[in-house]
């Protein structure tokens, strides 16, 4: 009975952790290798029946379970590591505030100021820093004659890519094909080049990576029968265009 006593007493060398719905399992001197923060303060001067616990038995924290994996990361190696182009700085920095960790604090806090002056002289740079790229493809599907019926997609045939050329290679590299607009200069535009693939969420993958966010897009259709009969099935053409911007 002393034994269990004892044990109760003391926290395991894993812990597992359960922040605001996301499960972390990560050892007891991570947890504890800020003095004074919150953590230290929770896994050193209490006990674990004082610390709340989901119906599994892991510490709960009610906070934003996301953002912890990067709490816990600096409590690893004392860096700041966020990925790039990283939206949720100050969301962030309210988390390290709640968790007492004022040097993290003080980081973020320097990175936001330098991530804005940086991002608006992004959006004035002239040359290949910036600009417009228009993703475009044509596609086909059919309908029957009950329009309650799903409708027959075909693939997409092509995904042309219109932009400046030194941009388009940029983003989209050894998967853009030239051909029907080679040896162009870089400081030229095109909008003769299509992609080498026929998915669409690879271009915005790519251009995603590259810092661009879609600003603007826009589609159009015709409709036409196979046939002079009314009875056989429509066959619709559209054609879309996607604008992306840094």
């Amino acid at each position: 009975m002393a034994l269990t006593d004892s044990q109760s007493l003391t926290f395991p060398e894993i812990v597992e952790l359960n922040v605001g719905g996301q499960v972390y399992v990560t050892r007891l001197e991570t947890l504890t290798a800020v003095p004074n923060s919150l953590l230290w303060t929770k896994f050193t001067q209490s006990s674990p029946a004082a610390l709340p616990k989901d119906s599994k038995g892991r510490f709960f924290f009610d906070r934003d379970g996301f953002l912890f994996r990067y709490i816990l990361d600096y409590l690893r190696d004392s860096e700041l590591s966020l990925p790039e182009f990283f939206k949720e700085r100050r969301r962030l920095q309210k988390e390290a505030d709640f968790f007492q960790l004022p040097e993290l604090s003080r980081r973020l806090a320097a990175v936001s100021k330098d991530s804005s002056y940086t991002e608006d002289r992004t959006l004035r740079s002239p040359g290949a820093t910036s600009g417009y790229i228009t993703i475009g493809y044509r596609g086909s599907y059919t309908i029957g004659r009950d329009i309650q019926a799903d409708a027959k997609f075909r693939r997409v045939a092509r995904i042309t890519v219109c932009s400046k050329i030194s941009l388009a290679k940029e983003v989209f590299g050894e998967t853009l094909n030239e051909s029907r607009d080679p040896d162009r200069p870089p400081d030229k535009y095109t909008s003769r080049y299509y992609l080498k693939y026929n998915f669409l969420e690879q271009a915005f993958d790519r251009l995603a990576e590259a810092g661009f966010h879609m600003v603007a897009c826009n589609s159009t259709g015709t409709c036409s029968y196979g046939s002079n009969d009314p009875g056989e099935d429509k066959l619709w053409t559209s054609y879309t265009e996607y604008i992306f911007s840094r």
